[in-house]
C-alpha cells in the first residue's frame, strides 16, 4: 500500500480568490478540481505535527514503511518491512495487550489510541557507543532525545488483492501535538490578553489578524481589520513610510526595534504615538509568511518627554541666564546679555525697551502709571536674517525714544505688570509676540519682547513662566546697573568738581595734566577711584604741585580724596615745609576714619578690642614745592611712586626721593629732598593707573613710562597724550593722573633783590629802590600804591622785626613784593579803633593789594603782598581812597 496523499490545501492568496460562494450565499470551501490532487506548497499543517503511515499485512508484520514513520522512528524501510510492531515497539510487560488488539484489528476492527513505544535497537548497536547513537538519533528531524516515546495512533482495516484482511496506521507524535498546544496557548495569550497592540501581516502587505487591544483602540472586532493595510490607519506620508520599512524587513528579515509611528486613532484629533517592533514570521518549513506588529501606545510617555525636555531646556536656559545676564553694570550690554540668552533658544526676534526717564536719572518717571512714558529700545536681536521687529507696530530703531498707545497690548502690559501675548498679524512673518514687563524691586523698569516667527511652537503657559522669570533677572541687574551708574555719576561729578578747573597755571611752569577715571575709554561704568592731582600757587611765585591716591574705590573714596585735597591746599596756604604738610596731612588721613577725629583715631589705635570700630583710610601722596627764583624743587613722599625728571638733552630718570609711609599709618617722620631743575626740564608727576595693570606689572610701567619719554621738547599737551597712548592706558582698570611741568624759571631780570641795613633811612631807600625797578618794568601806574605799601613793611620790620631787612620785588603775571627779617614773630593784622594813633598798616595793606600774607624762613619770616599788572580791565584802587576809608 502506498502512502496517503495529503489533501491539497487552501491557497494562501490573501484576497481570497480561491474561495467561491455557495448557492446559499455561504463560502464554499471546497478547492477546485485541479488543485484536488496538486502537491501542497511547503507550510502546510503537516509541516508541523509530522504524520506517519505504514501498514500491516495479514501476518501481522510490517509490509510498507512511510518516509515520515522513517523520520518519526528514525527506522529505513529495509529494515522496518518485515518487522513485528508489537515486538518491535510495545514493551515487554504490554505486548501480551497488543498482541489483542492487533488480532482485533486483523478482524476487522477500527482503534484510535495513544501507545507508548520504544525504538528498537540497530543490529550494530551492540558495536556502537551510547553517545554515538543519541548522536545518531539527535539527527533525526524530531530530535528525539531519548529511545522511548508516546504516539497517537489510527488504525483503519484493509483488504489486500487476494481479499486477506490488513490494517493502515496512521501515527502522529504525541509529543509534537503537546507543543502545538503550547504554542496555540500562547499565541492566544498574546492575541487575547496582551496590553500591546499586535497584528501578522502577510507577505502582501495585508493584515491577517490583529488582538483585542488593537481592535478597542481602533474600532470595531478584530475580524473587521482582515485585509486592511496600513494607509487604512495611518496619514499617507506616514503610511509611505511605514509601508517601505515592511518591505524591508520582509525583504532581509532585519528586525526593527522601537520605530517611532506617528497617527490619530477614529473619533480624535489628538496625534498619538506608537513605538512599533517588527520582526519576519516564518513558517515551520522556514518560508517567510509574513511580518509581525507589536506596537504600544507611547504618547503620554512622549509627551512626559517632551515635558522634561521643556524642562530642562527652561533649566539650562535659566542657568545660562544666571551666569551670563548682570556680568556688566551697564544698562545697554545687560539688556543686550539677554537677548543673547533667549535668542535664538527662546524666540526668534527680541527686543528691551527702558524707561527713558530712568536711563536719565530720574525716579520715578512721569506716565509711569499708565504706560504712556517714553522710552529708548536699548536692544534687539534677531535669529531671522535682515527681518525687523514689527510685532507690535512700526519697527524701532535700537537707541530711538518711542512710547506704545495706551489701549495697546504692550501700554497694558506696562500698566499692570502682567505679560501680554500679542497675536501677529495676518500675512506678517511673527507667529505671537509676548510681552513681559521687566519689574525689579516692585517697580517697572521697561518692556521685553519675545517673539515666534510662524511654524514655530506657539506660547505656552510654561514658556510664558519662563519669560517673567528671565525679564525678572534681567529687570534687576539693570536696576542695578542704573543704580550703580546714578552713583557712579555722582562720584565721578564730586571727583571732578575737586580737581582743578581747566588748564592750571604757575609762575615759572608750564602745566599740562590728565585725568581718566577707571573705564572711561572701554566705556563700561566703573567705581571712581580716590586719584587726584592739584596745583596750587604760594606766595613769592612758587607753586605747589600734588598727586596722590586714596586706596579703595567708589563714593567713599571720592570724598576721602576730596577732604585731603582740601586739607592739602589749606596746608599749603600756611606756607609749610613739604615734609611739615605730609605730616599734618598723615595725622587727618588717621582721623578721617574715626568719629572724633584724630584725639579719637588716637586713642582708639590704644585700644586694639576697639580699633575695628574705626574705618582706616590710607593714601598715597607726593608734594613739591617749586621756586621759580631759584628753580629749585623741594619734594616730600608718602608712598607714592617717584617723580621723573628728563633733563634737557638727558634720559628720563626717576628722582630718588625717599617714600615714606602711606598717609593714615602715622607714627614715622617724612623726609624732604632739593633738586635744582635746569631751565626747559620736564617734571612728571602721576599715579599707578598709568604704570600698572593685570598685564603689565608696575616694574615693567615705569620702564615703559621713562622710555616713552623721550622728546620732552615737543608740546606738554602732545607728551601727555603720546605717554597715554605709548602705555596703553585703555584698559580701564584704575583711574589715571599725570601731571607734567616744563621748568621756565624767572628770567634774572624780572627780580629785584636788596639788602637793607636795620636803620630808619632805609624806609626811603626802600621807596627809591621800588620806584626805580617799577619804572625800569614800564609799570608807572603801581609806583604810588607800591611806594606806600613797601614803606609800611619795612617800617614793621624796623618796629617788630630783628636782624638786617631783604626787599625783593618779583614781576610775572603779577607783581609780588617780598620783606624779609630774622624775626619769628608773624604780624597780625587787627582794627584800629578812631582814637589809635597806629594799628592801621596792614589794614593799608589789605585794602590796596590783591594778597597779602606772611611766612616763615629758616632764618625769620616773609611778609609779601601782591599787586595786579595794570591790564585796563581791572583798576587799581586810589591809595588816597584807600587811606580815606580807614577813618
Amino acid at each position: 500500500m502506498s502512502e496517503i496523499p495529503a489533501k491539497a490545501t487552501e491557497s494562501e492568496d490573501p484576497s481570497d480568490g480561491a474561495r467561491t460562494e455557495s448557492a446559499g450565499g455561504g463560502v464554499d470551501q471546497t478547492p477546485p478540481a485541479d488543485a484536488m490532487w496538486q502537491s501542497s506548497p511547503p507550510g502546510s499543517i503537516y509541516d508541523y505535527i509530522k504524520v506517519a503511515s505504514f501498514s500491516i499485512g495479514p501476518d501481522g508484520l510490517v509490509d510498507q514503511w512511510s518516509e515520515r514513520a522513517e523520520q518519526l522512528f528514525g527506522i529505513p524501510a529495509e529494515r522496518a518491512v518485515g518487522m513485528d510492531p508489537i515486538e518491535a515497539f510495545i514493551d515487554p510487560d504490554l505486548r501480551e495487550q497488543g498482541q489483542r488488539k492487533m488480532a482485533e484489528i486483523l478482524d476487522g476492527r477500527e482503534w484510535t489510541g495513544v501507545v507508548p513505544f520504544r525504538l528498537p535497537a540497530r543490529p550494530d548497536d551492540a558495536h556502537t557507543s551510547r553517545a554515538e547513537r543519541a548522536t545518531r538519533a539527535g539527527r533525526t528531524e524530531q530530535g528525539l532525545r531519548g529511545l522511548r516515546g508516546l504516539a497517537e495512533v489510527y488504525v483503519m482495516p484493509t483488504r489486500t488483492v487476494e481479499g486477506e484482511r490488513a490494517a493502515v496506521c496512521i501515527v502522529v507524535d504525541v509529543r509534537t501535538l503537546r507543543s502545538i498546544e503550547t504554542d496555540l496557548a500562547a499565541s492566544q495569550a498574546i492575541f487575547g490578553q496582551s496590553p500591546f497592540g499586535f497584528l501578522l501581516i502577510d507577505t502582501d502587505l495585508r493584515i491577517r489578524r490583529v488582538n483585542e487591544r488593537f481592535a478597542s483602540l481602533f474600532g470595531g472586532a478584530p475580524d473587521d481589520h482582515r485585509g486592511k493595510g496600513v494607509h487604512d490607519y495611518l496619514p499617507r506620508a506616514e503610511a509611505e513610510r511605514v509601508s517601505a520599512i515592511l518591505r524591508r524587513v520582509l525583504h532581509t528579515g532585519e528586525s526593527i526595534t522601537d520605530m517611532n509611528v506617528t497617527g490619530f486613532v477614529p473619533g480624535s484629533d489628538e496625534r498619538r504615538h506608537w513605538s512599533v517592533n517588527l520582526y519576519r514570521v516564518h513558517s515551520g518549513s522556514g518560508r517567510p509568511i509574513g511580518i509581525a506588529w507589536l506596537g504600544l501606545d507611547v504618547t503620554a510617555r512622549r509627551a512626559a518627554a517632551r515635558e522634561a525636555a521643556a524642562a530642562r531646556r527652561n533649566l539650562a536656559l535659566l542657568n545660562e541666564a544666571g551666569a551670563r545676564i548682570g556680568n556688566s553694570l551697564d544698562l545697554e550690554t545687560t539688556a543686550r546679555e539677554l537677548l543673547d540668552v533667549v535668542v535664538p533658544g527662546f524666540c526668534d526676534l527680541a527686543t528691551v525697551d527702558l524707561y527713558q526717564g530712568l536711563l536719565v536719572g530720574d525716579e520715578t518717571p512721569p506716565g509711569l502709571a499708565d504706560g504712556s512714558a517714553e522710552l529708548r529700545r536699548v536692544a534687539f536681536a534677531s535669529a531671522v536674517s535682515g527681518a525687523p521687529f514689527t510685532a507690535t507696530g512700526e519697527p524701532v530703531e535700537v537707541g530711538a525714544v518711542h512710547h506704545y498707545p495706551f489701549n495697546s497690548r504692550c501700554a497694558d502690559a506696562l500698566r499692570t505688570a502682567r505679560p501680554q501675548i500679542v497675536p501677529g498679524e495676518e500675512g506678517g512673518l511673527v507667529q505671537s509676540t509676548l510681552a513681559v514687563p521687566m519689574v525689579a524691586h516692585d517697580t517697572v523698569v521697561g518692556l521685553a519682547q519675545f517673539a515666534r516667527t510662524k511654524g514655530s511652537e506657539p506660547f505656552g503657559d510654561r514658556d510664558r513662566d519662563l519669560a517673567v522669570e528671565l525679564a525678572a533677572r534681567a529687570a534687576v541687574c539693570i536696576d542695578n546697573a542704573r543704580l550703580y551708574r546714578r552713583e557712579h555719576e555722582r562720584a565721578l561729578i564730586l571727583q571732578r568738581s575737586l580737581l582743578p578747573p581747566g588748564d592750571p597755571e604757575a609762575s615759572g611752569l608750564d602745566i599740562a595734566c590728565r585725568y581718566l577715571p577707571g573705564n572711561a575709554a572701554t566705556g563700561r561704568p566703573s567705581e571712581v577711584g580716590g586719584d587726584w592731582f592739584d596745583v596750587i600757587e604760594l606766595p613769592g611765585h612758587r607753586t605747589a604741585l600734588v598727586v596722590g591716591d586714596v586706596m579703595g574705590r567708589g563714593l567713599r573714596a571720592a570724598v576721602a580724596m576730596g577732604e585731603l585735597r582740601t586739607a592739602v591746599r589749606t596746608l599749603a596756604l600756611l606756607d609749610l615745609e613739604p615734609a611739615e604738610v605730609l605730616s599734618q596731612l598723615d595725622e587727618i588721613a588717621r582721623g578721617l576714619g574715626a568719629p572724633g577725629g584724630v584725639q579719637q583715631a588716637t586713642r582708639a589705635a590704644r585700644r586694639p578690642r576697639e580699633a575695628d570700630l574705626s574705618e582706616v583710610y590710607l593714601a598715597t601722596c607726593i608734594y613739591a614745592v617749586y621756586d621759580s627764583v631759584t628753580r629749585r624743587c623741594t619734594f616730600a613722599n608718602a608712598g607714592h611712586l617717584p617723580p621723573v625728571l628728563v633733563e634737557p638733552g638727558e634720559q628720563a630718570l626717576m628722582l630718588d626721593v625717599p617714600p615714606g609711609m602711606p598717609l593714615g599709618v602715622g607714627g614715622e617722620p617724612f623726609e624732604e629732598v632739593t633738586v635744582e631743575l635746569p631751565e626747559g626740564a620736564l617734571l612728571a608727576l602721576y599715579t599707578d593707573g598709568l604704570v600698572e595693570s593685570r598685564d603689565h606689572p608696575l616694574d615693567e610701567g615705569l620702564q615703559a613710562f621713562v622710555g616713552a619719554l623721550t622728546d620732552p621738547n615737543r608740546p606738554l599737551e602732545d607728551v601727555c597724550d603720546h605717554v597715554l597712548n605709548t602705555l596703553g592706558s585703555h584698559h580701564g582698570e584704575d583711574d589715571i593722573a599725570l601731571l607734567m611741568a616744563r621748568v621756565q624759571g624767572l628770567p634774572a631780570e624780572s627780580v629785584g633783590d636788596w639788602t637793607l641795613p636795620r636803620e630808619p633811612r632805609s624806609v626811603g631807600r626802600a621807596r627809591e629802590l621800588a620806584r626805580e625797578q617799577l619804572l625800569a618794568w614800564d609799570l608807572e601806574p603801581l609806583v604810588d600804591t607800591t611806594e606806600l605799601l613797601v614803606s609800611e613793611l619795612v617800617t614793621n620790620a624796623l618796629r617788630y622785626g630783628e636782624g638786617e631787612i631783604r626787599l625783593r620785588l618779583l614781576l610775572d603775571r603779577t607783581l609780588v613784593c617780598e620783606v624779609w627779617d630774622a624775626g619769628l614773630v608773624q604780624p597780625r593784622r587787627r582794627r584800629a579803633r578812631d582814637t589809635d594813633e597806629g594799628g592801621r598798616g596792614l589794614q593799608l595793606v589789605g585794602l590796596l593789594s590783591a594778597a597779602w600774607g606772611s611766612r616763615r624762613t629758616p632764618r625769620g619770616k616773609t611778609v609779601w603782598f601782591e599787586l595786579p599788572l595794570p591790564d585796563g580791565d581791572n583798576p587799581l584802587t586810589d591809595p588816597a581812597e584807600a587811606l580815606l576809608s580807614l577813618f
